[in-house]
């Protein structure tokens, strides 16, 4: 079969395998490219969010499917279409040349040719970035490291829980630079360059002859203004890759190139990455960002509505549902949204009501987490910060001590969790919503003023987010 006859056989066979709807919001405009070297390459019309939400939950029926038919098994690509038309006329001639030669610098060529400008996506910008005050500071960072690169915050670790907005910063940063001046900006994950690493030793080991793949290597990762990499936690397992990692930093260090980093995970939290590494990434600034407030979570919802141009006006507590049941994690928000967009196109609903949203969502929110942190945690955390016992933030003592440190953890309950003002309150010895929300203000208005406040609290998050 030709890939036509491949992808047509592919798309019937999905069409028994899943619903009418999900077909036509997930399936329906994928295309194959390309059944070369056991990787199937398929392009993808939509963007990165309709990308990562098609990978988690639909990437195992299509490699299933996609092997099944074929007999093979393939290594599944997937590419947004408008990253595959920058570098379409790159992959044809590389098509032509493979026809008329099988020399292994080809294969040199094909491991550490790289279009530094080509793998950012144009949506995530400082403009898109939706601020609040869980990561205002991470946002004020950012764009101070993408104005002045490798002068202001060398290394700029940035760290948090997964889907909180890291990698949106990071293209921020890096499309900000390249608009905005002629620098090479490279932005690759740990995975990809260990394999890199891998492939250049491998490929080294299997040919005898006077092609330095190490150099060409070095000189991908090596021979930029701006080098990005995603997930470094990853890293910890790969010994060697550590090695030639390290090597790449000093080399970008020394020349004063920016470098970036971001992780699920503190430094602190490394179990297995070699110490000179971590020191490394301490030289700098290392910042968290922590999971969206309420009331973020409602702007994001509001924001991805807009950017990606949906077909979707719906009421303030039908935002409000979403941004209450469908976790911190700003992927599954999209994801929310994705599905009673879907969900409104499939039976032609004219307004999507509370009702109509809670049956669009009603699997959605049974399978997702709501809360990343709890209020007792932020309390634990607070009182042994100053030196406190738990029970006095609860109780009714007036010292000074007790009660700042108290509006403290309220202000950070209110902030880095989903709970509501009531339940907030309870948690505190049973005390009013409105002592919560006067806490929240007290505090929100200090941190302006008092730079030793905003420091601590800063602290504070920090500690809460390496807490498990």
């Amino acid at each position: 079969m030709n890939i036509e006859e491949t992808w047509k056989l592919f798309l019937t066979v999905i069409k028994e395998k899943v619903s009418q709807i999900s077909y036509n919001l997930w399936f329906k405009e994928l295309k194959l490219y390309s059944l070369k070297n056991n990787k199937a390459t398929i392009i993808v019309s939509s963007n990165e969010l309709f990308l990562q939400n098609l990978i988690k939950n639909y990437f195992e029926i299509i490699e299933e499917v996609l092997n099944d038919i074929t007999n093979n098994t393939y290594e599944i690509e997937f590419i947004l279409e408008e990253d595959f038309n920058k570098i379409k006329p790159t992959l044809e001639k590389q098509e032509e040349k493979e026809m008329l030669s099988n020399k292994p610098e080809n294969e040199i060529q094909e491991l550490t040719s790289y279009k530094y400008y080509s793998n950012f996506n144009p949506k995530y910008t400082f403009d898109t970035f939706v601020v609040g005050e869980s990561n205002k500071v991470a946002y004020g960072t950012a764009l101070a490291v993408a104005k002045n690169p490798g002068k202001l915050y060398n290394p700029y670790f940035i760290y948090g829980k997964s889907g909180l907005g890291k990698t949106h910063l990071m293209h921020a940063i890096g499309n900000y630079i390249v608009n905005n001046s002629d620098k090479k900006v490279l932005y690759i994950t740990t995975e990809q360059f260990t394999n890199d690493y891998k492939a250049i030793i491998n490929t080294k080991n299997k040919y005898d002859n006077n092609v330095s793949y190490m150099e060409a290597f070095r000189e991908k990762y090596r021979n930029v203004d701006v080098l990005m990499i995603d997930d470094i936690q990853f890293l910890e397992n790969a010994v060697k890759s550590q090695i030639e990692f390290t090597n790449t930093f000093n080399s970008l260090y020394d020349n004063e190139k920016q470098i970036i980093v971001a992780s699920d995970t503190s430094i602190n939290d490394f179990k297995y990455l070699e110490e000179r590494l971590k020191t490394r990434f301490s030289w700098g600034l290392t910042e968290c960002i922590n999971p969206p407030e309420f009331e973020l979570k409602k702007e994001i919802i509001k924001n991805k509505i807009i950017v990606n141009n949906y077909d979707l006006e719906i009421k303030e507590n039908v935002i409000d549902f979403i941004a209450s049941n469908c976790g911190s994690d700003i992927r599954n928000l999209e994801g929310a949204v994705i599905r009673v967009v879907a969900y409104k196109a499939a039976f032609n609903i004219p307004e999507v009501t509370l009702e109509i949203a809670m049956e669009a969502l009603d699997e959605f929110t049974q399978t997702t987490v709501y809360r990343t942190n709890s209020v007792a945690k932020i309390i634990n955390v607070v009182s042994k910060y100053y030196n406190l016992d738990p029970s006095m933030l609860k109780g009714k003592m007036k010292k000074k001590m007790v009660t700042d440190a108290r509006s403290i953890a309220m202000y950070l309950s209110r902030i880095m969790t989903d709970e509501s003002l009531q339940r907030i309150g309870l948690e505190f010895g049973g005390r009013d919503h409105s002592t919560v929300i006067y806490s929240y203000e007290k505090i929100s208005n200090e941190i302006k003023n008092n730079t030793k406040l905003e420091n601590e609290i800063k602290q504070l998050k920090d500690k809460i987010c390496e807490q498990p």
